[in-house]
C-alpha cells in the first residue's frame, strides 16, 4: 500500500517536471497565468536543490539530473518498502 502511494507520488513529480520542460520550449502558453502558474510553483520547489548545476551551452541540464536523482531515490524506497510487505 505505502509502495503504491510512493510509486505514484515519484510518477507525479516526473509529470510535472516533463510538462513544465515542455511547455517551457513552446512559446504560446503564459506559465503566469493559473493553472500554469501553480504547476511552474511546484517545479519550482521540486527543482530548488537541483539549481545548483550550470547550464551546459543554453542548455539546462537540472532536469536531467532530477529524473536521475529522484529515480534513484525512488528505486531504494521501493527495495526498502516492498520486501516489507508495505
Amino acid at each position: 500500500m505505502i509502495s503504491t502511494i510512493v510509486y505514484i507520488f515519484f510518477k507525479i513529480i516526473y509529470l510535472i517536471i516533463l510538462t513544465v520542460v515542455i511547455l517551457s520550449w513552446i512559446p504560446i502558453f503564459d506559465v503566469r497565468k493559473e493553472p500554469l502558474a501553480s504547476l511552474v510553483n511546484l517545479y519550482k520547489m521540486i527543482m530548488s536543490p537541483f539549481r545548483f548545476i550550470p547550464p551546459i551551452g543554453m542548455i539546462d541540464i537540472s532536469p536531467l539530473i532530477a529524473f536521475i536523482v529522484l529515480q534513484i531515490i525512488e528505486r531504494l524506497l521501493l527495495q526498502i518498502l516492498i520486501p516489507m510487505g508495505l
